[in-house]
């Protein structure tokens, strides 16, 4: 077992050609990678398992065949399952018309099989090579995939993120609001109206937005959905399978199989 973090592996700041790319498995790295920051922005694709992330006061998730991008100079620290394979693309500032926000994008087979041939190139290649023309073809391509909801809002305020961090905790704690109010000295209303000031969810959106982003983890990572369930604190299995398929648009068995990658 290891301690190393992945970030030791290389600095994507010492090269200034337009997107580098690198392949991690996380067996081989400490599983959580601290708060750290660079210049070049940062695409985090999940091959296998999943990451958390947390910038901005937010949480994301990233499940199979998606990415996280996180723009560079944005302070952020990761956490990934087991069985995590990832690819990481760091991009130069401007090189790409990438959002100025974070944000997890669905991403396509052919963007993962671009990223995958990139990370057996060089920290540096010539403007004209055949690496720089893959390079430019992904960036373009990149910057047309569309954004999907896999964040959890937390803010910065003290309350919000005193709640936030015991519900991160003890997903099966299945307060009502009112005695969320009550701990944390609010009445009901103003509690109410603070949780859709500081993250533009009401509390039973923020947290089954909470539940949805642990579930998408502990799935991606081999736990049963059985399992899964009975963390968050549903009473039956098909309570937990009705509330994963409104919020992605299929059954926990159909999202992860049709995401289905073997490990590198």
């Amino acid at each position: 077992m290891t301690s190393s973090f992945a970030t030791t592996l290389f600095d994507p700041d010492t090269t200034d050609c337009p997107a580098v790319a690198r392949h991690l498995d996380f067996g081989d790295y400490a599983s959580e990678v601290p708060v750290h920051t660079h210049r070049k922005g940062q695409l985090i694709i999940a091959l296998y398992g999943a990451v958390i992330c947390r910038a901005e006061n937010d949480i994301w998730i990233v499940p199979p065949d998606c990415a996280m991008w996180i723009p560079g100079g944005i302070p952020h620290s990761a956490k990934a399952t087991w069985n995590a394979h990832l690819n990481y693309l760091f991009i130069e500032p401007g090189a790409a018309a990438l959002p100025p926000r974070c944000c997890t994008l669905a991403i396509s087979r052919l963007i993962k099989e671009l990223v995958d041939r990139l990370t057996h190139e060089g920290v540096a290649f010539a403007a004209d090579s055949h690496a720089a023309r893959l390079t430019r073809v992904t960036l373009d391509e990149l910057a047309t995939m569309p954004q999907q909801k896999l964040s959890l809002p937390v803010s910065s305020h003290p309350k919000i993120r005193a709640m936030a961090e015991a519900l991160v905790s003890h997903p099966d704690d299945r307060s009502t609001f009112k005695t969320w109010a009550k701990r944390l000295a609010f009445s009901e209303r103003s509690l109410a109206r603070l949780m859709l000031r500081e993250t533009g969810l009401t509390f039973g959106k923020w947290r089954q937005q909470l539940h949805l982003i642990i579930a998408l983890q502990e799935l991606a990572s081999g736990v049963s959905v059985q399992n899964v369930a009975a963390k968050l604190g549903y009473e039956s299995v098909n309570a937990f399978i009705t509330m994963f398929s409104k919020a992605m648009g299929s059954t926990p068995a159909h999202y992860f199989a049709e995401r289905k990658s073997d490990p590198r």
